[in-house]
Formats: C-alpha cells, sequence, structure tokens
C-alpha cells in the first residue's frame, strides 16, 4: 500500500520529536482558545475538574492510540487501525470524521489566532474580521488573518517534516518559557476568595464543560501518524504519545486553577482569558506576553495538525476509497504535498466563515466518536483472530461488546435528558458486568509482540465510557450537523468508495497473481 504514494515518507524522527510535537500539538489549542468561554458559562473554577475528567478519558485513548501506533507503524492513524480490526465501512466512517475534526478544529484554532494578535494590537477581535449583515449570525463575522496563517503553516508543512519538527521544538521551549510565566506571575496575584462558589453550575456543568474541553487534548493522534517517519516506533510511539500527554494534563489543570485565582469566574474573558486577566490584576504589560505566548502555541497546533490531517488523507487515498492523486509523495522533500495543500485549503474556507462556539463543539463530538471506536478496534484486536476464535468465544465477544456500548450510551443519554440517579446505577451495573464477563469469560486471543495497554479489557471499555458518556453532554444542534455529516460519509461510500476499494483489491490480486505466474 506505500508504494501507491510512489515515493517513501523519510524515517528521521525520534521519542524527543515525538514529545514536542505533542506537546505542541495540544497545548496552546483548549488552553487559550476555550478556557475562558467555558469557565464563564458552564463550570467556574472547577474547570480544574473538567480538565482532569477529559484528561482522564484522553490518557485512555492515548494507551489505545499507542498499542495499535507500535503494532501497526503507518500514516493512517486510526483509520488504519480501525480498517485492520473493524473493516472498511467503519474505518471510512471514521475516517470521514477524522477529516472533519482537523479541518474543524485547524479552523477553531486558526480563529483564535485572530483574537490573541488582537489583543496584542490592542483591539476587539472583531475589528480585524468582516461584518456581513447578510449572513446567519455565528458564520457573518469573516477572518481574512486566519487564511494568511493558514497558508503559512501549509507552507511549512510541505517543506519537510523533520523541518517542522525543528520549528516546534524551538518554538515549544518559547512556549513552555510563558507557561511558567503565567502560573509563577499569575499566582502572585492570587486570591483564594475568587474559587468561590467553586462549582458554580453544579456536576452537570463540570461534564458539560469536560465534553467541550475534550478539544483542548486533540491533537495526539496526529502524533500516531508520524509512526512511517519514526526510527524505532517500538520505542519512540509509547515515550513519545504518554509523556506528552502526562505534561500537558498537568500543564492544563495548573494554568486552569491560576485563571480562577486571578479573576472571579464571572469577569473572566471569553477571547483572551490570560491575557485580559493580568489586565485585570493592573499587570496591562504582561497580557501582550500572555498573548505571544498563545499565539506561539496556536501555531504549533495548526503546524502539528496540519502534518497529521495530510497523512490520515494520505493513508485514504492510499486505499483508493478517495482519489490516488491525494496520496502522493513528492520525491524530494518526502512530503504528502497535495494532501496538504488540499486539507488546509478546505480548514482556511471554514475559518473564513465560523465562529468558535460552532466549532468547538461539532469537534468534540467527531473526536470523542473516534476514540470509541479505537478503543473498540483494540479490545477486538485482542479478543479476535480470525480462524483461531471458536464462534462460542467470539459470539461471547460480540455480546459483551454490545453490553458495554449499549450500557454507555444509555448512561449518556439518561444523564443528558434526567436529574435522577437510578438508571445511572443500572446503566453503570451493566457495563461492569459486562466487562468481568468480558475479561473472565473470553481467553485473549492475541499479545501485543512489544508494548501493550495494560489492564484489558477494563481499560479500553473505560475509555469508551467515558467517551459515550461525555458525548451525552454535547448540545443537541451539534449532533444535528454530525448526523448530516455521516450520512453524505455513508452516500459517498455507498456510490463510490466502496466500488473504488473494491477494485482496488481485485487489481492487487491480479497484479499478485501475474508476477507469481511470471516466477
Amino acid at each position: 500500500m506505500k508504494a501507491r504514494s510512489q515515493h517513501e515518507m523519510k524515517k528521521s524522527l525520534t521519542w524527543w520529536d515525538l514529545m514536542w510535537f505533542g506537546i505542541g500539538a495540544v497545548i496552546g489549542a483548549g488552553i487559550f482558545v476555550l478556557t475562558g468561554l467555558e469557565t464563564k458559562k458552564h463550570a467556574g473554577p472547577a474547570v480544574v475538574l473538567s480538565y482532569v475528567i477529559s484528561g482522564v478519558s484522553a490518557m485512555l485513548s492515548v494507551f489505545c492510540y499507542t498499542e495499535f501506533a507500535v503494532e501497526i507503524p503507518t500514516a493512517g492513524g486510526s483509520f488504519a487501525y480501525l480498517r485492520v480490526e473493524l473493516g472498511d465501512f467503519v474505518a471510512f466512517i471514521a475516517a470521514g470524521n477524522i477529516l472533519l475534526e482537523y479541518i474543524i478544529g485547524n479552523a477553531a484554532v486558526a480563529r483564535s489566532w485572530t483574537s490573541y494578535f488582537a489583543t496584542l494590537c490592542n483591539h476587539h477581535p472583531n475589528d480585524f474580521r468582516i461584518h456581513v449583515s447578510s449572513l446567519p449570525d455565528s458564520y457573518n463575522q469573516l477572518d481574512p488573518i486566519a487564511i494568511i496563517v493558514i497558508i503559512f503553516i501549509c507552507t511549512l508543512a510541505v517543506a519537510s517534516t523533520k523541518g517542522s519538527s525543528r520549528f516546534n521544538y524551538i518554538a515549544s521551549i518559547f512556549h513552555v518559557a510563558i507557561i511558567l510565566f503565567i502560573v509563577i506571575a499569575g499566582l502572585t496575584k492570587a486570591n483564594p476568595k475568587n474559587f468561590t462558589p467553586f462549582a458554580p453550575y453544579g456536576p452537570r456543568g463540570i461534564f458539560v464543560t469536560s465534553a467541550v474541553l475534550f478539544f483542548a487534548y486533540v491533537g495526539f493522534d496526529a502524533v500516531s501518524t508520524m509512526a512511517e517517519e519514526t526510527k524505532n516506533p517500538a520505542k519512540d510511539i509509547p515515550i513519545g504519545l504518554v509523556g506528552s500527554m502526562v505534561i500537558t494534563t498537568l500543564a492544563y489543570c495548573i494554568l486552569a486553577v491560576t485563571l480562577c485565582l486571578m479573576q472571579p469566574y464571572q469577569q473572566i474573558d471569553e477571547d483572551a482569558p490570560f491575557s485580559v486577566a493580568f489586565e485585570a490584576v493592573g499587570w496591562g504589560w504582561a497580557k501582550y506576553i500572555v498573548a505571544a505566548g498563545a499565539i506561539k502555541g496556536i501555531t504549533t497546533v495548526l503546524l502539528v495538525n496540519a502534518v497529521g490531517q495530510a497523512r490520515y488523507l494520505t493513508h485514504i487515498a492510499r486505499t483508493h476509497i478517495i482519489s490516488p492523486w491525494f496520496a502522493k509523495v513528492h520525491e524530494r522533500t518526502g512530503t504528502p504535498v497535495n494532501a496538504t495543500a488540499t486539507m488546509l485549503a478546505a480548514t482556511a474556507i471554514i475559518a473564513f466563515f465560523t465562529s468558535l462556539g460552532i466549532l468547538s463543539n461539532l469537534l468534540s463530538i467527531s473526536t470523542l466518536f473516534i476514540f470509541m471506536l479505537v478503543a473498540i478496534g483494540l479490545i477486538v484486536r485482542r479478543y479476535y483472530v480470525g480462524g483461531e476464535t471458536t464462534p462460542s468465544d467470539r459470539n461471547k465477544l460480540i455480546i459483551c461488546l454490545v453490553l458495554i456500548v449499549g450500557s454507555s450510551i444509555a448512561t449518556g443519554v439518561y444523564w443528558g435528558s434526567s436529574d435522577g440517579w437510578i438508571g445511572l446505577v443500572l446503566s453503570n451495573s451493566v457495563w461492569f458486568l459486562s466487562t468481568l464477563a468480558l475479561w473472565l469469560g473470553v481467553p485473549q486471543a492475541k499479545k501485543p509482540r512489544v508494548w501493550g495497554v495494560p489492564l484489558v479489557p477494563w481499560l479500553p471499555s473505560l475509555s469508551i465510557a467515558i467517551n459515550l458518556f461525555l458525548l451525552g453532554s454535547i448540545d443537541k444542534a451539534s449532533f444535528e450537523r454530525f448526523g448530516i455529516w455521516t450520512g453524505i460519509l455513508l452516500i459517498y461510500y455507498i456510490l463510490i468508495g466502496l466500488h473504488a476499494s473494491y477494485d482496488s483489491v481485485m487489481e492487487s490480486k491480479t497484479t499478485t497473481r501475474e508476477v507469481n505466474s511470471s516466477l
């Protein structure tokens, strides 16, 4: 399949590169973009608990991604993993949502770049946007600066993966220095009274915020797509992915605590919370340092996501589900130029029109859905091997998975629609008993060769439960957009993708037979 790209991607990355890619991909988007909005509207100071919940869910997904990336070190990321374990159809539906996740995520981050640039210039973000009254609300603030930033990122991403890594590494060191400044300087202006009330919107507000703030952890999956360019995947990927996620979660929690101690949650700014917080405590000069750090963080998030999304598209094109033109790797740079340019063009269009609120909720749905599928794929990988697993064990596996997923969905739906607790106890009991039955009643058919997720099936099952539970906190309008997009993907797959993928497989088999007969 790699041969369909015509040229090999260069193996130039180590665990050090991957860890800094992970830090650069994740820190910047959520903490600088959404913390202010969610703290003020949904969580209050309890936003730190929301970050912990999202971080635990993300870490469980990191474990699943890491095992797959070590065992299947290709550029396709979760698309490649799901294709191997759950088949073309599930993989394609997931792939479409993966691409949507990246396009929306980068669009949201590009628009926030404008917000912090405006802070540097002592302007309101909308001063740099073009208001078009004839367009609907949330789509009528056009953002030309976001387009310029995306063009710069595209140029850097197609030039060299190693060059992108060096830029990210240098920029991330600067970013860490800014974070340390925010924490140390911010805590000198801390007022413990600002932490009261701690959870003004109650437990529901905490979990609603957790679902949205999952956006803050998007990016580590982009690192898994670089497995094909990693020198030693078995060693480098676990250290790089897990290490970057631990550092990121700690940084988010500390930054959230600092922000809430500096200002009452009602006064936190929705667009540039940290910059405005320093201005509010009399350190107006510090907002420029914070804004510069935020811009750096947002820039590296854009860069790493641009690198990751292009590799997803490249691997999808290698299967011929979409045109193989997207799979081509440039001979000199060793990067997928066509895929990179296409994805960033789509990102630029979305970023030009759409507001952050709409983008963040839709992004979280796609991300949680994909992470849930990867956890299911990992359980299937461990417990089912064609030709070896007995029909009885296969049937027990299917029943347990149906109960795990069904009870998790019931928990999310009940949480989103009711204030009672009886339904939650029942659904969680079903989840626990079905996971226990899988653990005790079905033998594992496959052990990881190098690195594996510990405590299987408990950790992937918990990942499924948390992801589906957080989905229950997303608003109805976002689910409607998600459903429309998934419906479009389904129509495309039935009319075009299925046939193209089948023809590609048949062509490969014919070529193999011809080669064998000639020998």
